[in-house]
């Protein structure tokens, strides 16, 4: 395989990622979800959330998608999120608080390559810039257990950088090289890792984002799945 097909590596560990977004928690709001904002919109489309459903989000950060899921799955639904950082999971949860919706959330902080639900526990699972976060072997290890919490016929939306051989995505991919730690999300191949999963890939969209390729990938777990 050619270097400029490889999916780059997360070198840092999972208490250093934990750190690092205890710290960004404050400023995230500000430096980095206006700049996400339009993708991670589109991806909420893309799931369209129904009243009544129980819908899981990987990766929650400070809560935005929460809200908006929450509105959407209304009184009778319920969302469920997890995220590494104890300090996100603070600010999402005063969020919903503010804007009485924590009645049906419940979020917790953890590891999303253990996750600690029950099969078939959830009608759709949203995630947006999280799996291009997490090392290259740990991938399948998220959507095995997104695959495995999921309902049969559930669906998965996922919003990520995309992998291709472009100049702005070879330039990002150098300074994620160089800098990892300040640098950590790279471009990976989300649909492709959604299929080797097992999920079925139903529609993919292509975004843009400070000229990187982004995809909204929308997937299937099969109604034969174990």
């Amino acid at each position: 395989m050619k270097r400029t097909e490889e999916v780059c590596r997360v070198p840092r560990s999972k208490e250093e990622a934990r750190t690092s977004y205890n710290r960004l928690s404050k400023a995230y709001d500000i430096l980095i979800h206006p700049f996400e904002k339009k993708q991670k919109q589109a991806g909420l489309d893309c799931l369209a959330a129904n009243p009544g459903e129980k819908i899981l989000e990987v990766g929650f950060g400070t809560g935005n998608n929460l809200l908006a899921i929450a509105r959407s799955v209304g009184e009778k639904g319920a969302v469920a999120g997890i995220d590494i950082s104890d300090e996100m999971l603070r600010i999402a949860r005063r969020k919903l608080e503010a804007k009485g919706l924590a009645g049906n959330a419940h979020l917790t902080r953890g590891d999303a390559t253990q996750l600690p639900y029950d099969d078939n526990a959830f009608d759709a699972i949203f995630m947006s810039f999280v799996l291009d976060l997490f090392d290259t072997p740990d991938i399948l290890l998220v959507l095995q257990e997104c695959k495995r919490v999921l309902k049969k016929g559930g669906r998965i939306v996922n919003v990520s950088l995309q992998k291709a051989d472009t100049l702005s995505n070879r330039l990002y991919e150098s300074l994620h090289n160089a800098f990892p730690a300040m640098i950590d999300c790279r471009p990976i191949r989300a649909g492709r890792s959604l299929e080797e999963a097992g999920f079925t890939v139903v529609e993919e969209r292509d975004l843009s984002m400070w000229g990187l390729k982004v995809r909204c990938v929308l997937a299937e777990k099969g109604q034969n799945a174990e």
